[in-house]
């Protein structure tokens, strides 16, 4: 019976989350209707994230500001990589076009060039790295020949064509992670340790290096602070590997800390350095060290009980 009730419950509270294209895919009569919404399912869609509390800066008795990358290959982490394509009309995005796609449209406005939140970055400065065009050695020569005449007269002529160029464009399937700040803080009113994601960037090769062939190339090609970006990312779903019915929002994901991660920097006296920066060329030793720092954090919420 506790059995059954759990299991209603549940699909009481996942039911309005459940927003896929694959709505009404079990009544539909025709292949058109899947995906139609009746007014309930709307008015139930039409929800937000939870928000957060308000925090009093004296209930604060011990924060941390810790950088983590979230490394696109462990299967964990799939949801924020895939589809890197439409996938056959599911509705579902990768994460990083949800957030470029924002950018564009005007509903992502709070995006910064580091992850202290300190030098915005423009619309025009954040596409100028993902696609670059160059001409060819053969495309230079008849630029030469034509001294006088701009690119943009020769192509409308015919005399340039599109394999005089080397093109490259950042897609999707070059994101390989994630970084991501975030503030632990132990709440005095709730008496636990809390998490907070503060901002989040892709990395990938930016389309300079990928026309050069320096695929290894990585950057962090933005910073979005998160807070700003919640109400976007909890409209967009990622993919649910043990029930694709109850599929979990993008903010979802981050807030419930549904990824594998590895701290690579805290704040410190040093000036926040990384710890690839004191502990060189040893990636078992900076794994550990970065383990440590988790047990750091968790050993706070420890103390604060023992008497």
């Amino acid at each position: 019976m506790q059995k059954r009730f759990l299991l209603l419950f549940s699909s009481i509270i996942f039911s309005s989350t459940a927003t896929f294209a694959q709505s009404n895919l079990l009544n539909a009569k025709i292949p058109e209707e899947i995906g139609e919404k009746t007014a309930a399912q709307l008015e139930a869609d039409n929800d937000k994230p939870l928000p957060y509390p308000w925090i009093n800066d004296r209930d604060v008795l011990y924060g941390k500001r810790v950088w983590e990358i979230i490394d696109l290959d462990e299967r964990i982490n799939f949801p924020f990589y895939f589809p890197i394509e439409d996938n056959l009309g599911s509705g579902r995005k990768p994460l990083f076009s949800v957030l470029l796609d924002g950018i564009k449209d005007g509903e992502v406005t709070e995006v910064f060039s580091d992850s202290y939140f300190q030098s915005r970055k423009t619309l025009e400065e954040i596409l100028s790295s993902f696609t670059f065009s160059e001409l060819t050695n053969e495309g230079n020569e008849i630029v030469n020949m034509y001294n006088g005449r701009s690119e943009e007269e020769l192509k409308a002529q015919g005399i340039l064509e599109e394999w005089h160029f080397v093109n490259s464009e950042v897609t999707p399937a070059d994101v390989v992670q994630y970084k991501l700040v975030g503030y632990w803080f132990f709440d005095a009113m709730q008496a636990e340790m809390k998490f907070r994601v503060l901002g989040i960037a892709p990395v990938a090769v930016d389309a300079l290096s990928k026309a050069r062939g320096m695929e290894d190339a990585t950057t962090e090609l933005f910073w979005v602070f998160y807070p700003s970006v919640r109400d976007l990312l909890h409209e967009h779903y990622a993919f649910n590997n043990r029930n694709s019915s109850v599929p979990f929002s993008f903010d979802n994901l981050f807030t419930g800390r549904r990824f594998g991660s590895v701290i690579y920097k805290e704040e410190n006296v040093y000036g926040d350095r990384a710890i690839d920066e004191y502990i060189i060329e040893n990636a078992q030793m900076q794994l550990l060290e970065s383990q440590r720092i988790k047990e750091k954090i968790r050993d706070i919420e420890q103390d604060m009980w023992t008497y």
